[in-house]
């Protein structure tokens, strides 16, 4: 009995050596008034952290995150790993994950073509060689008509110009694809063949049609909902350079071969482009992650204020590259993890705070919309302004972009005033102008959705944009530390009785 007893005894030593106490969640003070509650929260937010995060979340072993990806939800478990351990509550009333459906689509590569035809003359384009379109646009589509040449032109250019029932070929001068696509169409043009410009030389645009193409033939996914489909199908092609030199040698001889043709000259081209989507009716499971910061005010505890990044990259191309996506945007990814540590240390602020990791972004939004249409949001409670923060890790270290801005007059709002306010505290004398970027993150859906404010944070594409070279090593992770600091800082300024926003 006593040898019994012994190795019990030893037994249960050894046991409580081996697994963890579950840890109690710390007390910790109020904040949302400065002070030291606010001053611990910034010192919580390390450089160091973050770094050993990005390391992870952008190595190899996730390929890249794409949505849907067995990476991807490797991601999103380590998120909800981090959100327990810190102890913030789960968001959504099943837990941290997020759950929404997407639509399996795939391109019939033998039925999608594209020619251009003038005086009995026909010239054939290659899909993947020649032209491309971006992934989400897997759809059925057949446009055809005369080819305008826009050059440059910027949105009020395009606006002026005769394009009804006719190909805008743009230059890509940095003007974003959403803006280009609404000003097109505005002017009544059936779509738009993008060619290299100022802001995507030769190479890079050979390089993009490629990769687009690689993931084009893998299928692909959609929201389900029909509101999306014309979304989608608008022709929106990315040429070579190669294709717009044989469109221009189609029209025929310029009358000053030094210059290209004038703004707005119709080509008498006609260009035509037809695909086709194979039936698809599987659905697929995708998740956001969502924690919730509850406050501590009997009332002004249901206004959430909401912070988002995406988690997701573009996975993995056909020959096996990956696409690591350290800056985009596992630099949002991060920040938001070490603002969620930075809240646990400050304490419950007034007002609530929801944390969205979102997936999906890169297919066109898709996270963001699929919470914004249905907000996972304690009863009682609203959202009441949305910061999002996405690729805030590379160029100078003082650069940070930010949108909308007084020159978006209709959008500007006190979210924006405020981080002008704070930005130089963290090391960024002002913020630029990234306007140009508004439809292309998800602050966009949280506007349009929900008809509140938002702010963009973005310190602007570089070489390594949508490359597989996108990789930690190239990382300033002070930067995402600042960055983040001010993202707190800007929770800690939204407490007042009255937000001016």
């Amino acid at each position: 009995m006593i040898q019994l007893l012994r190795r019990s005894l030893c037994c249960a030593l050894l046991l409580g050596l081996l697994v963890p106490a579950v840890p109690a969640v710390p007390a910790v003070p109020a904040g949302g008034a400065g002070g030291a509650g606010l001053a611990a929260a910034l010192d919580s937010i390390q450089a160091d952290k973050i770094k050993s995060d990005i390391f992870f979340l952008a190595s190899d072993e996730l390929g890249g995150r794409d949505t849907p990806s067995v990476g991807q939800r490797i991601a999103a478990r380590f998120i909800r790993a981090r959100m327990m351990r810190l102890g913030v509550p789960p968001g959504t009333p099943d837990g941290y994950l997020f759950n929404y459906k997407l639509v399996r689509r795939e391109l019939d590569l033998a039925e999608s073509k594209a020619q251009a035809v003038k005086s009995g003359r026909s010239v054939g384009f290659y899909l993947g060689t020649d032209y491309t379109l971006h992934p989400s646009a897997i759809a059925h589509s057949n446009a055809s008509g005369n080819v305008v040449y826009c050059a440059e032109a910027d949105e009020k250019q395009l606006a002026a110009l005769d394009l009804a029932g006719k190909w805008a070929l743009c230059e890509d001068s940095g003007m974003s694809g959403p803006e280009r696509r609404t000003a097109v169409k505005q002017a009544g043009a059936i779509g738009v063949l993008l060619a290299p410009g100022t802001k995507t030389n030769a190479e890079r645009m050979d390089k993009r049609i490629r990769d687009y193409f690689a993931n084009i033939k893998s299928p692909g996914v959609r929201f389900p909902e029909n509101r999306d489909e014309e979304r989608d199908v608008y022709p929106y092609l990315m040429i070579s350079a190669a294709t717009k030199a044989r469109l221009l040698e189609l029209s025929g001889p310029l009358a000053d071969p030094t210059k290209g043709p004038a703004v707005g000259t119709d080509l008498g081209v006609v260009f035509s482009e037809s695909r086709k989507e194979l039936s698809q009716d599987g659905l697929v499971d995708v998740e956001n992650v969502c924690a919730f910061w509850p406050g501590r005010d009997p009332e002004l505890s249901k206004d959430v204020i909401i912070v988002s990044a995406h988690y997701d990259h573009v996975g993995t191309n056909a020959a096996g590259e990956v696409f690591n996506g350290a800056d985009d945007n596992g630099s949002g990814t991060t920040g938001l993890l070490q603002l969620a540590e930075a809240l646990t240390v400050n304490g419950p602020l007034r007002r609530s705070v929801m944390l969205i990791w979102v997936s999906g972004e890169e297919k066109g939004l898709f996270g963001s919309r699929a919470w914004c249409a249905a907000p996972s949001l304690p009863a009682g409670h609203r959202a009441v302004c949305n910061i999002n923060i996405d690729m805030i890790g590379r160029n100078a270290p003082d650069l940070l972009l930010i949108t909308p801005t007084k020159a978006r007059a209709k959008d500007y709002n006190g979210l924006t005033r405020l981080a002008e306010s704070l930005c130089a505290q963290e090391g960024f004398p002002e913020l630029g102008n990234a306007d140009q970027y508004w439809m292309r993150s998800d602050q966009v859906n949280f506007a349009s959705y929900l008809k509140i404010p938002v702010t963009f944070l973005f310190s602007d594409v570089h070489e390594d944009y949508h490359r597989s070279t996108d990789d930690p090593e190239k990382i300033d992770y002070d930067k995402i530390r600042r960055v983040t600091r001010l993202v707190q800082r800007m929770n800690d300024g939204l407490q007042a009785d009255e937000m001016k926003l």
